[in-house]
């Protein structure tokens, strides 16, 4: 079956179109319509998120200094408590110093925000950053 399209307008000041059609021309994206569609999803996906509404999909990446005592064991054992929403983990040695963990994550959302606010009470890390997204 196909999907039903909606039209609509959208007012917006001169410059600020402008500079949208330039970038969208530049990256190569291509028309308003698909970047303001992508926009959408993205926004409805962010207000689900801080809803807690259902399934939601995305990663924390994490920058830590190894050497930290404790911080391998507590991240370890922080995912083992929380390995219903962790689909896997990656780790890389970043510099001598430095590590970065990425960790996919699928579940409910006030699950993984259980984890994700567990991980930032860790002491040691140096960046957390999360992409969260429902699945629409």
């Amino acid at each position: 079956m196909a999907e039903i399209l909606s039209r609509f307008g959208v007012t917006a000041p001169g410059d600020i179109l402008k500079e949208f059609d330039e970038r969208i021309e530049k990256d190569g994206k291509g028309n308003r319509s698909d970047v303001l569609r992508q926009l959408m999803r993205r926004y409805i996906s962010e207000e689900r998120w801080r809803e807690e509404d259902g399934v939601v999909y995305g990663t924390v990446t994490l920058i830590y200094d190894h050497h930290l005592p404790c911080i391998s064991k507590d991240l370890t054992d922080l995912q083992h408590d929380h390995g219903d929403v962790i689909i896997c983990t990656n780790h890389v040695h970043a510099s001598h110093d430095a590590c970065l963990e990425c960790i996919v994550l699928r579940g409910e959302t006030s699950k993984v925000k259980t984890f994700i606010n567990a991980l930032s009470g860790i002491k040691g890390l140096k960046s957390l950053d999360t992409v969260i997204a429902s699945g629409i």
